[in-house]
């Protein structure tokens, strides 16, 4: 249906980031509950699973490649582990009480543009040296071995590495006195746009298209090949990636659907179970590895772990330059 597909292309964008964000905007301004902040998240994921049937990027990234149970839990586990990061801000608050040090007296919506600014510094730093320390690696491949871009693989990231994440891009937040509210309107701004980064949905960005760290962009962050990937690390803005020299705005040449995962795991695990013991199975750097299925023993997994390799060895087994997230 090309109506759809043109008004999906030029809304898309739109109204996730400004429409449901705005809608969450609009529950915390008038004390509504943060309860209510599932709805917007909920009608991100709906919308985004409609547009990818309208105007997908591919094709083959809609069908179904065995790791749908996967991903769900994933989503769900990252959902709770947003909410009991929120939770612990009061407590933050209480124990490390810098009085003075978040902006208070600004509008609502300029302390959420802060924190995302903010954030995103924070969420690009640990997605960097994850990309280039082997013992993060590990744990953020699990992040780039879904063979496929969609709605729901920007949830999918393994709970330690969620864990540095939280520490990093938003704890510094945090201990500066974040508000709650803030942090609640950050968590949902932080889901809509992983949502939307890795949608497989062909959307047009106009004007914003290389300052905005979606669409293509973010795609060629995810390609095997070898360290062309390891490029374009931040979630909300190009800002950061072009202080670090990491902005690149066009692949070397045109992106296919195959073009996701990671080379050296060509059968990535595709149950919960697998991937959350997938790091202590893993080794970066050493080549085509097959059969990566641990045991539901972590022990067993533990047992099989060997030293970490070099960096070096690291980047060449990762032939997507250990990707990119």
């Amino acid at each position: 249906m090309p109506a759809a597909r043109t008004i999906t292309r030029y809304l898309y964008a739109p109204f996730m980031l400004i429409g449901l964000n705005g809608l969450g905007y609009y529950f915390v301004v008038n004390g509504w509950s943060y309860v209510w902040m599932a709805l917007p998240l909920a009608i991100a994921v709906a919308v985004a699973f409609l547009a990818e049937r309208a105007s997908p990027n591919y094709e083959q990234w809609n069908d179904s490649h065995g790791d749908g149970a996967a991903n769900w839990i994933h989503a769900v586990v990252y959902e709770i582990s947003n909410v009991n990061a929120t939770l612990l801000i009061p407590v933050i608050a209480w124990l490390f009480q810098f009085e003075g040090l978040w902006p208070r007296d600004l509008p609502i919506i300029v302390q959420l543009l802060i924190a995302v600014v903010f954030a995103d510094l924070g969420f690009t730093l640990v997605h960097y040296f994850s990309h280039r320390w082997p013992l993060l690696w590990r744990l953020h491949a699990v992040h780039h071995g879904v063979p496929r871009l969609y709605g729901l693989t920007g949830l999918v990231r393994h709970p330690l590495h969620q864990t540095l994440d939280l520490l990093f891009a938003t704890g510094p937040l945090a201990l500066l006195g974040m508000p709650i509210d803030v942090a609640v309107l950050l968590g949902l701004v932080v889901s809509i746009q992983l949502i939307v980064q890795h949608s497989n949905v062909d959307y047009q960005l106009g004007p914003f298209r290389n300052h905005m760290a979606i669409g293509q962009l973010h795609h060629l962050h995810h390609v095997n090949w070898g360290k062309e990937g390891d490029c374009n690390f931040g979630l909300f803005l190009t800002l950061w990636d072009r202080m670090l020299g990491t902005f690149q705005p066009e692949p070397s040449r045109r992106i296919q659907a195959h073009d996701m995962g990671v080379d050296e795991v060509p059968d990535f695990p595709k149950t919960y179970w697998q991937q959350l013991l997938f790091p202590f199975v893993y080794q970066p750097g050493a080549g085509k590895q097959t059969g990566l299925r641990p045991q539901p023993s972590a022990q067993a997994a533990l047992d099989k772990t060997r030293a970490l390799p070099s960096d070096s060895a690291a980047k060449r087994g990762r032939e997507r330059p250990t990707p990119a997230e």
